[in-house]
């Protein structure tokens, strides 16, 4: 046992190298200005108008685009799920390769279709459609974050929903429930951690993120992201850099509070377990849905 301990040091060494250390880097420059001083005027600086303006934009974009990730990524996640393994898996594969490339190169092929002389507008002048214009704009940073964020929500939800015992399901269906009455009381129920755990996955990098905004939106919508790295690039201002940056730790953490609330794999399969348990026959099962005050799913 005190043998396998020591195989945490690697970890325990990269955690503390590239995680804590950093962490305090960037609170001592947060709570410090130019002279060692300890002031609150960087974090302050979060209320000005322009960066207000920018972290407002951002949780908009954020807002919208987990919005949209989750509204594509749960009907395919239910189609995944009812594959078989060699279907889904070879799915999943293909799902996630564009992931493979490099985040900027994905970006900036984005970059390339949506121009004003882009591949998308060249077709569409050659039927005689008119072009989109769609590059510089709120749009089109919301359309780079669904596709290079929409994985990051299929996922999670994905892997939660193949665990949910089918024949709970079926069993369900033949006691008289329909399928959306089946779907609203015990699929949707079963599958909130891995929906907690997608939102968390998309909307933390949508809201920090700066090169989407910065190559499709042209610089012209200026993103919190922007803003923190336009003050340690171009202004050279660690301690507001660094600032901004403790304001968003904010959001991190409230997310993360989230997945330690609702994202734990014994809720989304507490109903199976109670049902293994009791060693409930399907004949049983509409009463114990009745009696059982632990499970998740609702009366029929």
């Amino acid at each position: 046992m005190k043998n396998k301990r020591y195989l945490a040091g690697p970890y325990l060494f990269w955690s503390i190298s590239f995680v804590v250390i950093p962490l305090l880097v960037v609170f001592y420059y947060a709570m410090t200005n130019d002279e060692g001083s300890i002031t609150f005027a960087n974090l302050a600086q979060i209320t000005t108008q322009e960066n207000l303006k920018a972290l407002g934009m951002s949780l908009l974009l954020s807002f919208v685009s987990t919005a949209i990730c989750l509204l594509l990524a749960y009907p395919l996640a239910m189609i995944l799920s009812s594959k078989n393994v060699n279907q889904s898996s070879f799915i999943v594969l293909i799902f996630i390769l564009p992931m493979w490339m490099n985040f900027l190169l994905r970006t900036m092929a984005w970059q390339t279709l949506l121009e004003k002389n882009g591949v998308i507008n060249s077709i569409l002048s050659f039927v005689h459609l008119p072009a989109l214009e769609i590059i510089n704009t709120p749009g089109a940073i919301i359309l780079g974050m669904v596709y290079n964020f929409l994985p990051f929500m299929v996922l999670p939800i994905y892997n939660v929903l193949i665990k949910i015992d089918r024949d709970v399901i079926n069993a369900a269906r033949d006691l008289g429930a329909s399928s959306s009455y089946t779907f609203l009381k015990i699929i949707l129920p079963l599958s909130i951690p891995g929906i907690i755990s997608g939102i968390t996955m998309v909307f933390v990098p949508a809201l920090t993120t700066f090169v989407i905004s910065d190559l499709l939106g042209g610089g012209k919508i200026l993103l919190i992201g922007n803003v923190i790295e336009q003050s340690f690039k171009q202004n050279s201002n660690w301690h507001v850099g660094s600032g901004l940056s403790m304001v968003l730790m904010v959001f991190i953490i409230a997310s993360m509070a989230l997945v330690a609330k609702y994202d734990k794999e014994g809720r989304a399969l507490r109903f199976d377990k109670e049902i293994s348990r009791k060693n409930i026959s399907f004949p049983d099962l509409h009463p114990a849905l009745r009696t059982d005050p632990h499970s998740d799913c609702a009366v029929f």
